[in-house]
């Protein structure tokens, strides 16, 4: 049985595993060097000051994990989060973002959150879809914004709207749930 759970410290080694392909073999992250556990420790500590940070794991192996992290600092902008998602490459096409998703989803509706920005690179044709299927639409593009694997490649946003609200409620931090 699955189990979804917010993020510990003791995880940042697994979770940099998880990560450490897509930073090495793919475009989906713009990182060029796998971060030290120190760096990703460091991660999951200032991500859980506002926002959650989730893992999911069956038989006590973690298989993902998500979490949503400030979109702007500017004020204006504490009710819309950016959204990330990472899954173990033995454990893809299992459901397991659907679920990740879903679940942070739920956390952000708790928090106040208004809006859910994704950031995808062109070549993920996956991703894209994926952020279809959950109710994200397309709303904008960076042309060649981003350089890695010896090329340009543009960043196509996608956007969810949890809580429609003329006025919006008072932003939640993680912390306080």
């Amino acid at each position: 049985m699955m189990n979804v759970r917010t993020v510990k410290l003791a995880d940042a080694p697994t979770l940099l595993n998880i990560y450490k392909p897509y930073v090495e073999k793919t475009t989906s992250t713009f990182e060029y060097n796998v971060p030290t556990i120190q760096d990703f420790e460091d991660r999951i500590a200032n991500t859980l000051e506002k926002y959650p940070y989730i893992v999911i794991e069956e038989d006590n192996t973690i298989l993902g994990y998500a979490y949503a992290h400030e979109f702007n600092s500017r004020g204006a902008y504490k009710w819309t989060v950016e959204i990330s998602v990472y899954v173990s490459q033995e454990a893809r096409s299992r459901g397991i973002g659907k679920i990740l998703y879903s679940e942070i989803e739920n956390i952000l509706k708790k928090q106040n959150v208004v809006h859910i920005i994704a950031c995808i690179t062109e070549e993920n044709e996956t991703s894209k879809k994926f952020h279809e299927r959950m109710g994200y639409e397309n709303v904008g593009l960076f042309k060649k914004i981003g350089f890695k694997s010896g090329k340009w490649l543009d960043n196509f946003w996608m956007q969810k709207t949890l809580c429609p609200a003329d006025e919006p409620k008072e932003f939640v931090p993680f912390s306080s749930l």
